[in-house]
């Protein structure tokens, strides 16, 4: 019997559990980011959830991947249309929603016929692999509204961000029609599900941009830390009535049972902050680096006292605005930075929140004072609406293009 096979025989409950996972209050950008958020659309058996066995559904009330309990990877990818036919685009939306429904069971989007003489229907390369708790997550932003002409349908809420100080985002990292988010406990299979889905609808969109990640998930039994080397995940919502106040939104729309995701590709200077003496780095966060817990107290998941931090640190910006949001972000290294000879890394932030708004008052706040800013830049972003969840029988984004 192999340790995870030992520790899920424990009977461990689920506040205990989310105690020693290091799951609970509100968080922030980058030094609580959402490491994990312990709840999924179905999970059905949690002896399967070290093995990749457990049972997640793509159908439900909510899109899979938003409290979904956190994957160790993501596969990101922003995809623009070059077809506006409505026809079209709910077709795809269709084809997308079979292929899903069979991706996160483990199985093959479709099965191949007698001719060899052509392709393959599935790529192929999860043969063999289970699920891996797959999720997948899809929405859209304001630009496919206005190109798909349902301008109209565009909820108050949904607004595109205004500037932010100190951001310096590039274009190739910048806006996108639709996203997917594809988390899994293995990382072949995260691409592969893209990688079929991207494929069946090449006549309707093209790759924009795209981000793998990772996060230091563990034995989910400790707080993960991030590529600066503090716990990154000690501060999100955690209770099933706290995402009804945090990340559902409240429309009775197309958006209902929805959420709205805020992404930044947030580039970090890991050889600047390496050369940082630890006094410096704790400042920055407003948290002691080996145990995380906030200044003036003894454990991680103590009281934050805003008065004991310094005020230019990440952690009293971010948590005196007091508008708390679920995040669920990827650390990435992408080689060699060609420009300057270092790590190529960062965060790829991701957090989901009933009002856009949020967001915005947050980042804000953070983005004119925050020390962190001398450590990171932020070069990419997007918002997008993510639907309600799919019904059997029904398919991704109907409310929005068939209402």
């Amino acid at each position: 019997m192999t340790n995870d096979e030992k520790w899920f025989e424990k009977k461990i409950d689920r506040r205990e559990f989310l105690k020693k996972a290091g799951i609970g209050g509100a968080g922030l950008a980058l030094g609580v980011s959402g490491a994990s958020a312990f709840f999924t659309n179905k999970v059905k058996e949690e002896k399967n959830f070290a093995d990749g066995d457990e049972e997640i559904s793509f159908y439900g009330s909510h899109q899979a991947g938003i409290t979904t309990p956190m994957q160790k990877n993501v596969y990101f990818v922003v995809l623009d249309l070059h077809s506006t036919d409505r026809a079209e685009v709910i077709q795809m939306f269709k084809n997308w929603t079979d292929y899903s429904s069979k991706l996160v069971d483990g199985e093959l989007v479709k099965k191949d016929g007698s001719n060899t003489l052509l392709p393959p229907s599935d790529t192929g390369e999860t043969v063999g692999l289970n699920p891996y708790r797959l999720t997948l997550t899809f929405g859209v932003s304001i630009s496919f509204l206005k190109k798909m002409g349902l301008e109209k349908k565009c909820p108050q809420a949904f607004r595109n961000f205004p500037p932010f100080p100190k951001e310096q985002l590039q274009d190739k990292y910048t806006g996108g029609d639709i996203v997917i988010q594809a988390c899994a406990d293995d990382e072949q299979v995260a691409f592969h599900a893209v990688r079929n889905l991207v494929r069946k609808a090449r006549n309707t969109v093209t790759m924009k941009w795209s981000q793998s990640g990772f996060a230091a998930i563990g034995d989910r039994l400790a707080t993960p830390r991030n590529l600066f080397g503090f716990k990154d995940g000690t501060a999100n919502v955690t209770k099933e009535k706290d995402f009804d106040r945090v990340v559902w939104a409240d429309s009775k729309d197309w958006m209902e049972n929805g959420a709205y995701m805020a992404v930044r590709r947030i580039q970090m200077f890991l050889d600047t902050w390496d050369r940082t003496n630890l006094e410096e780095q704790e400042n920055t966060f407003g948290r002691y680096k080996e145990s995380g817990a906030p200044f003036g107290k003894k454990n991680e998941f103590d009281e934050v006292d805003l008065s004991l931090l310094p005020d230019d640190s990440h952690v009293r910006l971010a948590k005196e605005v007091e508008k708390p949001l679920l995040r669920r972000s990827y650390s990435y290294s992408d080689g060699i930075d060609d420009k300057t000879g270092q790590f190529d890394t960062g965060l790829l932030f991701i957090s989901f929140q009933k009002d856009p708004d949020h967001f915005v008052k947050v980042q804000t706040n953070l983005g004119a004072t925050d020390k962190m800013n001398e450590y990171v830049t932020h070069i990419g972003s997007g918002l997008f609406a993510c639907f309600g969840g799919v019904e059997k029988g029904g398919y991704i984004g109907q409310k929005l293009l068939e209402d």
